[in-house]
């Protein structure tokens, strides 16, 4: 998962849930952490999460590094039972395994409100995430009992549904050239393609990450600039350097590819990097990274440009 952090910067618990609530249990969109909703919460437009018509009532659900819970539960173990706390963590039997949680009371601007924070184990690549909270006019509709039977709803799912994932990006990915891994980095902004996975290590494998830049020039003489500035942003590569950059153009609009080679990951892979940018009338564009390990490139770069070339503005 620290993996994924880094990639998203090329670029946030007593019940048993019944057969019948599971199948309730809603998944925002792209993310592998779901619950089922209080009535009268609607599935949130600004936010993974859910929300009620006035906005006093937020739910937001999030993915954590997969060894987050097991601090949380190792912490929480080693609490004395007359540990004096303000806010003291409490156990909570979930769909997804025993969560940890813990409710306090806060402002949120001039407002009073009641917060509530959870987590749930998920894998070794992610722990799930839930925090609530609750305006105290919304108070007497949405109590604690209600709040604590949504949080045992809360479930977690191993994979997301490729089509779910493409579906949130503000482009269509006709191809996917046989990467074993799909995974949203940030829901409606970038998609991750790799052929290894958050347990065996991403930058050991060749992988890709599409989407959007922005702020790029208008005038095309300032491109190369741009361009070469955006390759060095590329988080995880040590000791990089450009190789070649040059004007290209890609489903004929004008674009930019530039090449680096460099060292990434825990194991000191010596990789190949190509950046595309692909221009369009606005000032945003779309960006299409590719790595390989160098003695993997020949092969992964035909894949590369195979995905390059599916992709569509909507």
């Amino acid at each position: 998962m620290r993996q994924i952090a880094r990639l998203l910067a090329i670029a946030l618990a007593v019940a048993v849930i019944s057969p019948a609530l599971a199948a309730d249990v809603i998944f925002p969109r792209g993310i592998r952490v779901g619950l089922t909703p209080m009535p009268g919460l609607t599935e949130s437009q600004a936010f993974l999460g859910f929300e009620s018509p006035g906005h006093g009532v937020k739910v937001l659900l999030a993915e954590l590094p997969g060894s987050a819970y097991g601090e949380v539960e190792t912490a929480f173990k080693a609490l004395p039972d007359n540990a004096a706390m303000k806010v003291k963590p409490q156990s909570l039997e979930t769909a997804a395994g025993t969560a940890y949680y813990t409710a306090e009371d806060g402002v949120a601007g001039t407002d009073k409100v009641r917060r509530y924070s959870l987590i749930v184990p998920g894998s070794k690549a992610f722990s799930g995430y839930v925090a609530v909270q609750i305006a105290d006019s919304e108070a007497a509709t949405y109590t604690e009992a209600a709040v604590k039977k949504m949080l045992s709803s809360v479930t977690v799912r191993q994979d997301v549904p490729v089509a779910e994932q493409v579906a949130q990006m503000p482009f269509n990915v006709g191809e996917i050239a046989n990467f074993k891994t799909i995974r949203t980095l940030a829901p409606g902004a970038a998609l991750l393609l790799a052929d290894g996975n958050e347990d065996t290590g991403i930058e050991a494998a060749p992988f890709m990450v599409l989407g959007l830049i922005g702020s790029v020039p208008e005038q095309a003489d300032d491109r190369a600039r741009f361009a070469q500035q955006a390759a060095a942003t590329i988080p995880g590569l040590r000791e990089a350097r450009i190789t070649n950059s040059e004007p290209i153009r890609i489903d004929s609009q004008p674009g930019f590819e530039t090449r680096l080679e460099a060292i990434s990951g825990k194991d000191n892979t010596p990789v190949t990097v190509v950046q595309w940018l692909r221009f369009g009338s606005s000032n945003v564009a779309l960006r299409v990274i590719g790595s390989s390990p160098r003695d993997q490139w020949a092969e992964a770069f035909p894949r590369f440009r195979k995905v390059r070339d599916g992709l569509k503005p909507r």
